[in-house]
């Protein structure tokens, strides 16, 4: 065997050891210019922490409620009928068609289930394959702050360029984020390909208005850019707010780039299941990004999120929405009792709070102070804004289940 081993070794011109391997002047090893230097997110290093200490945790947007019945024996029966393998590269028709009615009878607007849907892999992979298909590099991209962290980490990664508007800070906490149509015309330039928004949003809970989108769907058009929608808070609206999609508007049916998903309304965050309707003539090269990065989403939670979609009605939806704000009141309330004023959102569900009164020299600090006096862990409001920016802010989550959230609220009043 020895002398099978050196024959071998002589044939691939294999040396018997790296010791023997010559060194060649190179670059050293090291990251890329895109991987980022920390590593991990302010939430998820949050929700670390708090799961050391056994805490209650507001920081991270996972949704644990209970699913709805329906959806989780959906997804069950398709894996015990054997739907286990790869779907077609943009979802199975069955959801397709159940996302095409949704489209009709809460958007507004008619869709062919066939050339205008793509099924994702969550709203985050039909961002990704988005950006891909319809952006290059150097391509600005117009943020409004406070922003979802990863919308502008999706396009740092692909080499695009976030430019951060600041919306108009509410002057009540009873009143709303608002357009500062000013600042995002100072912001244009001729890089600047495309526009993202969420309403409702993360992390401040702001719905825009009619008249907000309307004057977004005027720069749009002026400038011949896309809007990307993320619309994934879409049932979670409180009081008199209203959601409306952009792309229902005049001149925005073909630059509107509307961007969904389950993970929330459903309570799967786990499942990573989303989905993102446009015009056919983008929907292609869309499919062809993301089946490049994900293959397709998970073919039975695809059919346990159609069964869903198949048998439940508005009234479903109805009740989410005031089954949140209820909880909305009690974390708007404790936090008030606790010394920190609430931003009160609108929709989605997260609050910002004042902590200027809580320890610390930043917002992570204070973040890490209220974690360690009361248990309860928050995400420090910069991370969601620019450099020097929420440093005053703290955000929680308030998509808990009951009695995790009044325990929530009950430590915060020990402050």
């Amino acid at each position: 065997m020895r002398g099978r081993a050196r024959g071998l070794d002589a044939l691939t011109m294999t040396p018997a050891s790296t010791a023997e391997i010559p060194k060649i002047a190179g670059p050293e090893l090291k990251l890329s210019e895109l991987a980022p230097r920390a590593l991990q997110s302010e939430i998820r290093a949050m929700t670390m922490e708090c799961d050391r200490i056994g805490g209650v945790n507001l920081a991270q947007g996972v949704c644990d409620t209970e699913p709805p019945a329906q959806v989780v024996e959906g997804a069950i029966a398709a894996i015990r009928a054997g739907h286990n393998i790869y779907t077609r590269l943009d979802g199975i028709l069955r959801l397709r068609q159940a996302i095409a009615a949704k489209m009709l009878w809460f958007n507004g607007i008619e869709v062919n289930p066939e050339t205008e849907i793509l099924v994702a892999s969550g709203a985050t992979g039909g961002l990704h394959a988005a950006a891909m298909a319809l952006l290059n590099r150097g391509d600005e991209v117009i943020l409004f702050e406070p922003f979802y962290g990863y919308h502008a980490s999706t396009l740092k990664s692909m080499r695009m360029v976030p430019v951060v508007v600041p919306l108009a800070a509410p002057v009540a906490s009873d009143a709303d984020w608002t357009l500062d149509m000013d600042a995002l015309r100072a912001a244009l330039t001729p890089r600047t390909r495309a526009l993202i928004i969420n309403t409702p949003s993360n992390p401040c809970g702001k719905i825009f208005t009619r008249a907000e989108l309307e004057a977004l769907a005027e720069i749009a058009v002026e400038h011949n850019l896309f809007l990307f929608t993320d619309e994934i808070y879409e049932h979670f609206v409180y009081g008199e707010a209203e959601h409306l999609s952009p792309i229902t508007l005049p001149g925005m049916r073909e630059r509107t780039i509307l961007i969904s998903g389950f993970s929330k309304t459903f309570s799967v965050t786990g499942w990573r299941l989303g989905y993102v309707v446009a015009d056919a003539k983008w929907l292609g090269a869309l499919n062809y990004f993301h089946d490049l990065t994900y293959v397709c989403a998970p073919s039975a939670f695809q059919h346990g999120a159609a069964h869903g979609l198949e048998e439940m009605g508005p009234e479903f939806y109805t009740q989410l929405a005031a089954d949140h704000q209820a909880k909305r009141e009690r974390i708007v309330a404790a936090l008030t009792d606790a010394g920190m004023k609430p931003y009160i959102p609108r929709g989605a569900y997260y609050i910002l709070a004042d902590a200027s009164q809580l320890p610390g020299e930043n917002a992570a600090l204070k973040a890490r102070w209220l974690l360690a006096k009361s248990g309860v862990a928050a995400v420090a409001g910069s991370a969601f804004f620019r450099a020097g920016r929420g440093e005053d802010l703290l955000r929680f989550c308030f998509a808990k289940k009951d009695a995790d959230l009044d325990d929530a609220c009950t430590r915060l009043r020990t402050l």
